[in-house]
């Protein structure tokens, strides 16, 4: 509701004053941030625990591949139907089931007993973790404006690899002090306080929210956001998957998710392993470099988000999310190539980390085209292009524990990364962004009829 102010009086007229917006979709954003930190605290745990385990449960570099990639391979599958369930009945609903059921799995970690029991509780926590980030997604489209979206996102992802890079010190500690078992334990009691938090704070559409004024609906509904819709407007809208599944500019943005889920997933699970077996260093600090990749990606995903804003302000959305993509990418091909060349520990400690943040640097492009793309059914088109990049995520551990295990080498794997990165640099070359997806969208659910594509 739109609430007035006593005017003041000019002599000939009152002239009515104007409240200032409000501004809880930064409320929002704070919510997501925090969400966004819990997430990677519960998933890096397991890769500064991983020596520990293997050693106590008895388990292989390959067997242990196998755990790491339960949960990108159930995050993979559950990806899209989460999603969906995002866009049918709204964030609200399905964050708190994501939240609720990963911490319950995360506690539920510190129970494992042998291969068997770990590969299936890890397999469980990717499928409650599913469309966490696709119903951010949701909530961001919703809630901010297109011309503020980079930054949105940015400060999200930043969550992400803070919460990454704060891990893993923590567990190291924690481990040090009362066991592996215990360090999940404690990382699986926090999410619950933010489910309990959210659902009683959040709403789907800002007009249902009663803090909002109309001023702040008038500036997200006319910068392209859901300010006006009710909690369950979307849930009408039928999704056309034929034209989503087939659209050219979603299929680039899955295989260049997929190249950097590859990347991002040895940083999240071998990396601690690499740096204190490989490299030489205690696990104290083997746990502080294997936070700096994410710290990098902290800067760099504020950075890319800043720049892409400021770009798209004077250039087309191609050159704004493209050009920010094609230079990330190709600068981790370059640095995660001189981690396998040099002999120098530090030196190649920081250069994954360079490499890290110089492809987080394109992290907010790939979402921002995603809402490009389609804001009507934000959830399912970020779940597709997610799902891609948590196969890839799935895969990049089992070849590293392959090349690692079977073939002895741990330069092996830094090669065919870099490689991955290249193609997804030459892939943001070929991507439209100012091709949306709701065209065809709304085509095919009036007439019938797929529009050509262009």
């Amino acid at each position: 509701m739109l609430v007035t102010e006593p005017g003041r009086n000019t002599g000939d007229k009152t002239i009515p004053i104007q409240p200032r917006p409000t501004k809880v979709r930064y409320g929002v954003l704070a919510f997501l941030f925090a969400l966004s930190v819990i997430t990677y605290f519960d998933r890096v745990c397991i890769s500064v625990a991983a020596p520990y385990i293997m050693d106590q449960l008895s388990l292989s570099p390959v067997a242990m591949s196998f755990v790491f990639s339960a949960f990108t391979l159930a995050y993979s599958i559950f990806e899209v139907p989460s999603g969906w369930l995002g866009d049918r009945f709204g964030a609200r609903k399905a964050l708190t089931r994501i939240v609720l059921w990963w911490s319950a799995l995360t506690m539920l970690t510190a129970v494992a007993w042998s291969f068997a029991s770990l590969l299936v509780l890890r397999f469980l926590f990717g499928a409650g973790e599913a469309g966490a980030f696709p119903n951010i997604s949701r909530s961001l489209s919703n809630w901010f404006p297109a011309s503020e979206r980079g930054r949105a996102y940015g400060l999200v992802f930043m969550g992400t690899r803070i919460g990454g890079a704060l891990a893993p010190p923590i567990v190291a500690g924690l481990i040090i002090v009362a066991g592996w078992r215990w360090a999940f334990v404690t990382f699986g009691v926090v999410g619950p306080i933010w489910a309990v938090l959210w659902y009683r704070w959040y709403r789907d559409h800002p007009a249902s929210h009663n803090a909002v004024s109309g001023s702040e609906m008038g500036i997200i509904r006319d910068g392209g956001g859901a300010a006006e819709r009710n909690d369950h407007a979307e849930g009408r809208q039928s999704v056309p998957w034929r034209l989503v599944a087939s659209n050219p500019n979603l299929i680039l943005l899955c295989a260049i998710y997929f190249c950097v889920g590859y990347g991002l997933y040895f940083y999240l699970t071998w990396l601690p392993s690499y740096l204190e077996q490989v490299r030489g260093f205690s696990i104290l600090s083997s746990g502080f470099l294997a936070s700096l990749p994410l710290l990098f990606g902290a800067a760099t995903n504020v950075a890319g988000g800043w720049i892409m804003d400021n770009l798209s302000n004077r250039y087309s959305l191609r050159a704004s999310r493209c050009a920010i993509g094609a230079i990330g990418l190709f600068g981790s091909a370059v640095a995660i190539t001189c981690v396998a060349l040099t002999d120098r520990p530090v030196a190649a400690a920081l250069m994954v980390a360079v490499a890290a943040g110089s492809a987080d640097l394109a992290l907010p492009a790939s979402w921002a085209v995603c809402s490009d793309l389609s804001l009507e059914h934000a959830g399912v088109v970020t779940g597709f292009m997610n799902t891609l990049g948590n196969i890839g995520g799935t895969i990049g551990p089992l070849a590293t524990g392959f090349m690692v295990g079977r073939l002895g080498s741990w330069r092996l794997p830094f090669f065919v990364t870099g490689l991955m990165y290249l193609t997804g640099a030459v892939l943001w070359l070929k991507v439209h962004p100012g091709r949306p997806l709701l065209t065809s969208f709304t085509q095919e659910l009036t007439n019938g009829q797929p529009k050509a594509r262009s």
